[in-house]
C-alpha cells in the first residue's frame, strides 16, 4: 500500500475540522455585516464567471469583462428594484393591517383543528386544548405584527451593508486569478502541487454549493408555485419564491415557509380547512423531492461528507451561531474539510516532507557557500 493510500483523513483531522468550523461560525456571527455581503458576492461571482470568461476568450481584457458584467448585473437589479420597490413600499405603509388578517386566519385554523381533534379523542377533550390555545393567543395580542415590523426595519438597516456585494463580486472577477498566484508564490516548492490542488478543490466546493443552491431554489420555486396554483392560492409564484429562499436556512426555513403558506390558505379559504391541510401535504412532498431528487441533481455530494456529519453540524451551527450558523455551516464546513483533509495528507506524506527538508538544506548550503574559510 502506498503512502498516499494510507494518509486518509482520520479522527484527529476530522476533530480539528469540526473545531475550526465551530470557531469560524462563532467569529462570522460577530462580523455578520461582512460575511453576508461576501456570500452574496460569491453567488454573483459564480453566476457571472462564465460570461466573464466568454468575453476574455473573445479578446476583451479581464478588467473590462468584469466591469461589463457587473454593469449589466446592476442594470438588471435596478430595473427589478424600480418595478418592485413601489409595490413593496405601498404595502409597508399599512403592514400591521395587512398582517393581522392572516394571523386571525391562522388562529381560526388552529382552533378548528384542535376542536376536530377533541371530538375524535376524549383524552384531548378533557385537556381542553382548544380553549387553552385560544387563551394563549388572546394573551399574546398583536405581538406578531410587531415582529413583522421589526423584521422589515432590520432588512432596511441591512441594505447599506448588502451594497458591498456587487463591489466585492467585481474584484473577485477582476483580481481572483492574481490573488491565487499571490498565494501560490508564498508556498514552498515541495508543496506547490498540493497547494494548487487545495485552491482548485476550495473553488470547486464553493462553486458546486452556491450554483447548486441557485438551481435548487429555481426547482423549489417552480414546484411550489405549481402546487400552490393547483390549490388556488393567490400569487403562487411569489409565495413559492419566498418559501424557496427561506429554505436556504436548513429545517427552520422550510417550517417558516410552510407556516406562511398555511396562514395564507387559512385566511383566503376560511371555510375550507382542507386547503390548508393540502398545503402542508404539498410542503411534505416538496421536502421529499428535495431530499431524494433535487438535492442529488443540484448540490448532490459536492461536499463529500456523510449525511450524519452534515445533520449534526447543522445542529451545532445553530447552537453556536443561531440562524446565521444554520445558513453558513454547510459552505464553511465544506471549505474547512477540504483544507483540513489536504493539510492532513501533506503533513502525513513522508515524501513531501522529505522534499521540503531537502530543499531547505540545499538553500542553507547555497546561502553559506561563500562563508566557508
Amino acid at each position: 500500500m502506498t503512502s498516499a493510500a494510507r494518509s486518509g483523513s482520520g479522527p484527529v483531522v476530522w476533530a480539528a475540522i469540526i473545531a475550526v468550523t465551530c470557531l469560524l461560525l462563532l467569529v462570522f456571527h460577530k462580523i455578520l455585516w461582512l460575511v453576508v455581503p461576501c456570500m452574496l458576492a460569491l453567488i454573483i461571482y459564480y453566476a457571472l464567471y462564465p460570461a466573464t470568461q466568454y468575453l476574455v476568450y473573445h479578446g476583451m481584457s479581464r478588467d473590462a469583462a468584469a466591469a461589463a458584467n457587473i454593469v449589466v448585473f446592476l442594470l438588471i437589479v435596478a430595473v427589478a428594484a424600480a418595478i418592485a420597490v413601489p409595490q413593496i413600499a405601498s404595502h409597508i405603509v399599512d403592514i400591521q393591517a395587512s398582517v393581522e388578517p392572516y394571523i386571525a386566519g391562522g388562529l381560526r385554523l388552529t382552533q378548528h383543528s384542535l376542536q376536530a381533534l377533541e371530538r375524535s379523542w376524549s383524552v384531548l377533550a378533557n385537556a381542553h386544548l382548544a380553549e387553552a390555545a385560544r387563551q394563549r393567543f388572546d394573551a399574546s395580542g398583536g405581538s406578531a405584527a410587531e415582529h413583522v415590523e421589526t423584521i422589515v426595519t432590520g432588512v432596511a438597516a441591512w441594505t447599506p451593508s448588502l451594497l458591498l456585494a456587487p463591489f466585492l463580486a467585481f474584484y473577485f472577477l477582476k483580481d481572483g486569478q492574481r490573488f491565487t498566484r499571490f498565494l501560490a508564490r508564498a508556498v514552498p516548492n515541495a508543496f506547490f502541487e498540493r497547494t494548487l490542488y487545495l485552491m482548485h478543490e476550495v473553488d470547486r466546493t464553493l462553486r458546486a454549493y452556491f450554483i447548486g443552491l441557485m438551481k435548487l431554489t429555481v426547482l423549489d420555486t417552480f414546484t411550489l408555485a405549481f402546487g400552490l396554483w393547483l390549490l388556488g392560492l393567490p400569487n403562487p409564484f411569489a409565495l413559492g419564491l419566498i418559501c424557496a429562499v427561506l429554505a436556504w436556512i436548513p429545517y427552520v426555513g422550510s417550517i417558516l415557509g410552510g407556516a406562511i403558506v398555511v396562514l395564507v390558505a387559512a385566511t383566503d379559504f376560511p371555510d375550507q380547512p382542507s386547503v390548508a391541510y393540502l398545503s402542508v401535504a404539498l410542503f411534505i412532498v416538496a421536502r421529499l423531492l428535495d431530499d431524494f431528487l433535487y438535492m442529488p441533481l443540484t448540490i448532490g455530494k459536492s461536499l463529500h461528507m456523510h449525511p450524519l456529519v452534515t445533520v449534526l453540524m447543522i445542529f451545532a451551527g445553530g447552537a453556536v451561531a443561531g440562524i446565521p450558523g444554520l445558513m453558513l455551516v454547510l459552505p464553511v464546513l465544506g471549505v474547512v474539510a477540504v483544507c483540513g483533509e489536504t493539510i492532513g495528507k501533506v503533513v502525513t506524506d513522508p515524501r513531501l516532507t522529505a522534499r521540503h527538508r531537502h530543499a531547505r538544506l540545499l538553500r542553507q548550503r547555497q546561502a553559506s557557500a561563500d562563508l566557508a574559510s
